[in-house]
């Protein structure tokens, strides 16, 4: 049996429909089924009134068309017998002196339970008050169904046993549109999959709106969000509809088709339940919802066999997740980030009566974005750039090519631009330590950094500065930072932004708040490769130390804690993941290794974590110990790189 790694493969289908021909619309709703479950589908869900048209209108009032939803519904039954796939079809269906607008759950030809739609709209263009009454006023709690009783009721909850667990709860149309949709209290029950058969027309600008609702709903859920709207196949004679379909998760759009298609739909994505799970035990107030809110619902478990699921997943696995890949969306993050980066340290200089700052300035990616932060600060407090000391402090492993970047940089920008050269200083302690400078070892490395903190702190006290750091989120990640020398400043303004985001945070600067001098000077620093600079450069002058071809690609260790912090990923998802998102750019062995060492200094760092200076979080993932992350710095990495040996 195929193990999904806590992954669900759903999707809303959208079958041709004759309106009233309910044979006609069975055998198509079969075919769509036979097609997901080929596809290793283990939900499909189908539109509102997919057995007879949405548009029928007074038609339901006459038996024929209701004994043809009942038989229709045997059809489906029938053809489908074999399918491992879940269905969730709507109709019609009449219980007793009522006549409600329900969704039949089916599988291997058995329906599981019957849900019927609870607000019935009955305005502008809407009628279904003319013939349904609502889930609230239903008089009974099952129905006869092919000659065999099953659950009736809004109240109803699908929870499956098999590969891929999980539990469903389903609604119609105008239930998600109403200011208390009942999904969301079956999310309080313990659904964390959410079926909307829906039939909603199209009107200028509706399909924007119905797609946040999607959205939105999917989020204040944390779960995920399958739609399947009624087609083209729909009577034209005063409304149009144009088959939309959505599945979104937890706020994320996982996937959505072009509307007015005239082919079957089957918009197929892979849902991770385990990560939905993961977010609510995170998220407290989702549990103190429960505790207050939840109502009784009825369980209908089911056993559930996907043998047809497999890799890669259905679903766009981003490189990057840090980083949009839209470059309107990327433009529009890196305005924010800068704005609560600035904000930050105005707030700090403010708070400290400081109209002075220091930093270190290498010519690097990281202490260039902090140097572009404490200028905008001083722009929004109207102080002079001049009090801005940009400190390059040139060591054993400096090149030409940094030091001119850094002048010219600093030069173009208006701040004030000193040198502090630490050779001299680190000679003296290999000297007292009784070190071979020689020696390239990590002493030989980590007296540079913490000489040139030494002479950050002291000059800033000097001159009653705040003294800036300017380490990042992947550094603070992987430990690559030296205890009580860049590990340590008065305010870190970087401290919440990932590498892999640093760059694109100072090309979109460059673009919009400087001139071509200062934008010349940091497209040559974009284009340097990443380095600190502690180990002499080579023979011709260039940088010898990189640091990813010592750590490995930040794109990838970006991608590692994203996962694992964020999404509370386990090795084998993270390691699915990365091989789907760097496909034909990494091995999966490569990134294997890669892993392993990521976890191995993950933990082993987490005491540089533990004491680091203050700083904004601007994203989702902080390791700050006063935001997000709180770890003891003994945890053992041992079962995670346990589980990197079974894969």
């Amino acid at each position: 049996m195929t193990d999904t790694l806590g992954f669900v493969r759903v999707a809303a289908g959208v079958p041709r429909v004759r309106v009233a021909d309910t044979a006609y619309n069975a055998g198509q709703a079969a075919a769509l089924a036979r097609a997901a479950n080929e596809a290793g589908v283990h939900l499909l869900v189908l539109p509102e009134c997919t057995l007879t048209g949405y548009t029928a209108n007074d038609l339901f009032q006459q038996r024929a068309l209701l004994d043809g939803a009942r038989a229709a519904l045997h059809t489906l039954c029938d053809q489908t017998a074999d399918c491992a796939t879940v269905i969730v079809a709507g109709l019609p269906l009449a219980c007793g002196t009522q006549l409600f607008n329900c969704a039949a759950v089916l599988l291997h030809g058995t329906v599981l339970g019957v849900v019927p739609k609870t607000f019935i709209p009955g305005y502008k263009e809407y009628y279904e008050q003319r013939w349904f009454s609502s889930a609230a006023d239903a008089l009974a709690e099952t129905v006869e169904i092919n000659g065999i009783t099953v659950p009736f009721g809004a109240d109803l909850l699908f929870r499956a046993d098999g590969p891929a667990p999980f539990t469903f709860g389903v609604e119609l149309c105008e239930d998600l549109w109403s200011p208390v949709p009942p999904s969301s209290m079956q999310a309080l029950a313990g659904a964390t999959l959410l079926c909307n058969l829906s039939a909603s027309n199209e009107l200028v600008a509706k399909a924007e709106y119905r797609a946040q609702l999607v959205r939105q709903q999917s989020a204040r859920c944390i779960a995920g969000y399958v739609y399947a709207s009624a087609g083209t196949g729909e009577s034209t004679t005063d409304v149009v509809f144009s088959g939309h379909a959505m599945i979104a998760e937890n706020g994320v759009m996982l996937a959505e088709n072009p509307r007015f298609e005239r082919e079957p739909v089957l918009l197929i994505a892979d849902v991770d339940i385990a990560r939905l799970q993961h977010d609510r035990r995170a998220t407290t107030s989702f549990s103190t919802a429960i505790a207050e809110h939840a109502p009784a619902c009825r369980l209908i478990d089911f056993a559930l066999a996907q043998p047809r699921w497999q890799p890669p997943l259905r679903r766009v696995v981003s490189p990057h997740p840090f980083v949009p890949s839209d470059a309107a969306e990327r433009s529009t993050r890196c305005a924010e980030i800068f704005q609560i980066q600035t904000a930050a340290l105005a707030k700090r200089l403010e708070h400290c009566a400081m109209r002075r700052v220091v930093l270190g300035v290498s010519g690097g990616l990281d202490s260039t974005l902090a140097l572009l932060v404490a200028c905008r600060a001083f722009d929004l407090l109207h102080f002079d750039r001049r009090a801005i000391h940009a400190i390059t402090m040139p060591g054993f492993g400096t090149t030409d090519r940094t030091r001119t970047n850094v002048s010219t940089l600093c030069d173009a920008l208006g701040v004030s631009a000193e040198t502090m050269d630490i050779r001299s200083l680190c000679a003296q302690i290999f000297h007292a330590i009784h070190h071979d400078p020689q020696l390239h070892d990590v002493t030989y490395e980590n007296v540079q950094a913490r000489a040139r903190t030494l002479l950050l702190m002291n000059r800033a006290n000097q001159l009653g500065a705040l003294q800036l750091g300017t380490g990042d989120l992947s550094e603070l990640a992987l430990g690559w930072c030296t205890y009580s020398g860049d590990h340590i400043s008065m305010y870190n303004v970087n401290c919440g932004v990932p590498k892999t985001l640093v760059r694109y945070l100072i090309a979109w600067v460059a673009e919009t708040h400087c001139d071509p001098r200062a934008r010349q000077a940091l497209a040559d620093i974009l284009a340097t490769p990443i380095s600190p600079e502690l180990l002499p450069p080579d023979a011709q002058g260039a940088i010898a130390q990189k640091t990813e071809d010592v750590i490995g690609p930040y794109e990838l260790h970006d991608f590692f804690l994203y996962h694992t912090v964020r999404c509370g990923a386990p090795p084998r998802v993270t390691l699915l993941l990365a091989t789907q998102a760097f496909a034909g750019q990494y091995s999966r062995d490569i990134i294997l290794r890669w892993l392993r060492v990521f976890y191995t200094r993950f933990f082993a760092h987490q005491f540089k974590r533990s004491c680091v200076p203050d700083g904004p979080k601007v994203g989702t993932v902080s390791l700050s110990p006063r935001g997000d992350w709180r770890m003891p710095s003994d945890a053992s990495a041992a079962t995670w790189l346990a589980e990197l040996d079974t894969l």
